[in-house]
């Protein structure tokens, strides 16, 4: 009787172990990463129940006690251990204490490529109460002049390679900024961080500095480029920073991992998900300045690599978002008029697997969103009001996503004025603002257009000349070049003698986005970027089939 009970329970769990695999064949898959992320909202709660509100920075002092020798990270052969960090960080923060007397919730901004000195002086400043802001190290005069406006920063520390961009805009800065440079050797009006630190100590300042009130608090501006055209500060709190930092110990990784970082420590998926991921692992960080593909695998080779962060869509927006639960929505889009699609009843409706739909997740106590810096019409622009029903809020994440059958994301594309290449959001606005200064330009419409053997889209921009007057495409170059970050430049030019607008008078992209920079389809002159001659040249049927075949980079 037992034999044959035995046996009928072994045959019932086989095939339910069938029907699991056929049916929900990642089931346990999904049920252990749920545990453990139920598991860490558990930690942060009891947490918070006893008063001890930790943060990113914690973490690390608490790394830096435990394991002082490691190696935190790894820089062009350099070692720099976690005691290392910490005491470098320590050294800032003395530095800012005496010479710039700040105090905790001020704001200073960070003007840096990807280095060591980045991480130290975020720490430092961090380690101070201090709310910093990571300005993206690509953009330049007037649109990096109104990124330090926009975060109304007590002080701004630019790193040495930086100096030069920092030039350019120096007399237009409020003079109620203190600007310091990390080289000995520094413009006039720049006091020089890199002297400073050589003579001061490298003790801890009191833990009262940076102990948190609330993990609902800011420590970050991350700016975004948004679909406005100028980029935004995105308000982070220490919840949220903490949220990011848990990111690669929720997909596994572990202490004896070795992270390779390539994307901009500027940006949350460098900063929060690569360092914050790091510090809350214990782990080691091989830090580039940017990416190589050419030294990619011997770098992994040469520092035993075993994790590399790939920048994604959804990753920037998953670090403002709680990682239990993700609750998310996927909405039909109307690409026409550039928003979401809405019925009769002015609700929007959901999309069917498989099918592109614009990613909105919903607005609650449990589900925050801080918003931005400034004025409060930049943070209401990023949210859909009666979505669904009457009274609900949702983000608007401006991402275009796709899910299959089995219930897998994949990022689409990108909606309103953006586009992205070579991993960055390109804002159309902005680049028309830049080449619409030339005297010789009536209007300009720019947009993405895809090229074969490249992620995102390349810049193209369709221009209208003013009457009686010539194009000088050096001049174009030249414009481009000194204005914009490299990725933003477009690569093709079109020149038209009208543009199509919608109803409501906005550039029509749709069809220009549809017909490319194919010479052999446009009758319109097309020109391509030629970094060698500094200038556009034509575009020739020659021309085309070099890019298409990948024989000239872009």
């Amino acid at each position: 009787m037992l034999v044959s009970w035995l046996a009928g329970l072994g045959a019932g769990l086989l095939g339910l172990h069938v029907v699991q695999k056929l049916l929900f064949p990642y089931f346990w898959d999904d049920f252990w990463f749920l545990l453990k992320v139920v598991r860490y909202g558990v930690r942060m709660e009891v947490y918070k129940r006893r008063g001890e509100l930790v943060t990113v920075l914690d973490k690390f002092l608490s790394q830096a006690a435990r394991q002082p020798h490691k190696p935190f990270i790894i820089y062009e052969g350099d070692v720099h251990t976690y005691r290392d960090v910490d005491r470098r960080s320590n050294r800032v923060a003395r530095v800012f204490l005496s010479q710039a007397s700040l105090k905790p919730g001020d704001t200073v901004a960070l003007l840096m490529t990807n280095e060591p000195d980045f991480v130290h002086v975020w720490f430092g400043l961090a380690k101070l109460g201090c709310v910093v802001a990571f300005l993206n190290s690509n953009i330049r005069a007037h649109c990096l002049l109104h990124c330090i406006r926009t975060c109304e920063p007590t002080a701004l520390v630019v790193g040495a390679d930086l100096l030069g961009t920092l030039e350019e805009i120096l007399p237009s800065l409020p003079k109620d900024i203190s600007i310091w440079g990390m080289k000995d050797s520094v413009p006039q009006g720049v006091i020089s961080l890199q002297e400073k630190l050589s003579m001061s100590s490298d003790e801890p300042v009191p833990r009262s500095y940076h102990v948190a009130t609330s993990l609902k608090s800011t420590c970050l501006y991350i700016f975004t480029s948004g679909t406005t055209g100028l980029p935004k500060a995105a308000v982070i709190s220490q919840l949220q920073a903490l949220k990011g930092s848990s990111g690669l110990w929720a997909f596994g990784c572990t202490a004896d991992d070795i992270v390779y970082i390539t994307l901009p420590l500027y940006h949350s998926s460098g900063s929060l998900l690569g360092i914050g991921g790091c510090v809350e692992l214990g782990a080691t960080c091989v830090l580039k300045k940017k990416f190589s593909a050419s030294q990619f695998w011997n770098d992994c080779k040469k520092y035993n690599v075993t994790v590399f962060q790939y920048i994604g869509e959804l990753c920037r927006y998953l670090c403002r978002q709680p990682k239990l639960f993700f609750p998310f929505d996927l909405v039909k889009y109307d690409f026409q008029k550039d928003e979401p699609m809405r019925n009769e009843q002015e609700r929007c409706s959901p999309v069917k697997k498989g099918e592109p739909g614009l990613l909105i997740s919903r607005v609650n106590t449990k589900n925050p969103f801080f918003g931005y810096a400034g004025s409060y019409r930049h943070t209401k622009s990023k949210l859909l009001f009666d979505v669904f029903k009457k009274g609900d809020v949702y983000f608007n994440t401006g991402d275009l996503m796709v899910q299959d059958e089995e219930n897998f994301l994949y990022f689409w594309d990108r909606t309103g004025d953006t586009f992205r290449w070579k991993g960055e959001n390109v804002a159309t606005t902005e680049v028309a603002d830049v080449i619409g200064m030339l005297d010789f330009i009536q209007e300009t419409n720019v947009y993405g257009v895809a090229v074969s053997g490249y992620e995102g889209k390349a810049g193209m921009a369709s221009i209208i000349l003013k009457p009686q007057k010539s194009l000088d495409l050096e001049k174009v170059y030249e414009q481009v070049v000194t204005s914009l970050p490299a990725y933003a430049c477009p690569r093709f030019l079109r020149i038209q003698e009208k543009m199509e607008t919608t109803g409501t008078f906005k550039l029509q992209k749709f069809q220009l986005v549809e017909e490319g920079f194919n010479p052999l389809k446009i009758s319109d002159p097309l020109y391509f970027m030629d970094n060698l001659k500094k200038s556009y040249v034509p575009l020739t049927k020659e021309l085309y089939d070099q890019v298409m075949l990948g024989e000239i980079k872009l």
